[in-house]
């Protein structure tokens, strides 16, 4: 190699390096960059995204600002939102609606049936409580090639429930049909995996962090003032 082609292939080199530094500083890493991110889709109707038989976990006045997820009890990543989806309500509490929408993955061996499960024990007021026994307990269940459904039976009989009723609705032709409605749903406005949120109709980056869904909230509550 001549000297002149050595010294051009450093200078393409040096040249990829300081394009690249320019491209890292110059991404957006804060919540506001994701909030404008998505401020460019037009929002979801909200009829469509909250159906008179959605799950409203916590209402707030007028259901002014709503947050919608789309989640599969089985997916990990739902997992980790968990938290800051239930420290979100605490903070809002009375002020903002959280709406849960079911969106099983149908290569998660068992996430419909986790999904029926809720929403069977919802049927004897227990929808919450078998929602958060879901996510506590994943790592027990989930990502396995094994029916769990003694496992989730085994969860209504400790929340106190009919275990009676409680497998009939599990197998009711309406149980499925309601979860899958909302699958569907999903399906209809362009959901492509879990979590999925929206708030007041606008999606947000897959996977949103704390921050990132708490700047899309306080926007829609300064907008709605």
């Amino acid at each position: 190699m001549t000297a002149n082609m050595k010294l051009t292939a450093v200078v393409v080199a040096a040249s990829a390096i300081v394009v690249t530094m320019l491209l890292i500083v110059m991404r957006p890493s804060n919540p506001s960059g994701q909030v404008a991110e998505q401020a460019s889709s037009a929002p979801v109707p909200a009829e469509i995204l909250v159906r008179p038989n959605s799950h409203k976990l916590t209402a707030g006045p007028d259901d002014r600002v709503t947050v919608v997820e789309f989640l599969d009890l089985e997916c990990e990543a739902c997992r980790a939102a968990y938290p800051a989806v239930e420290k979100l309500r605490q903070e809002y509490s009375g002020r903002v609606t959280f709406v849960m929408r079911y969106f099983p993955i149908p290569s998660h061996r068992n996430a419909d049936l986790a999904a029926r499960s809720v929403e069977a024990a919802g049927r004897q007021g227990k929808l919450e409580e078998m929602y958060r026994k879901m996510y506590e307990t994943q790592a027990q269940w989930g990502d396995q090639q094994v029916d769990h459904r003694p496992t989730f039976v085994g969860f209504a009989r400790e929340l106190g429930l009919d275990v009676a009723a409680f497998e009939a609705e599990l197998d009711s032709p309406a149980t499925a049909e309601r979860v899958q409605a909302d699958f569907q749903d999903g399906l209809g406005i362009g959901v492509q995996g879990t979590p999925t949120f929206y708030v007041n109709g606008i999606q947000l980056p897959r996977m949103p962090t704390y921050e990132a869904l708490r700047t899309a909230i306080e926007l829609e509550l300064a907008a709605s003032r």
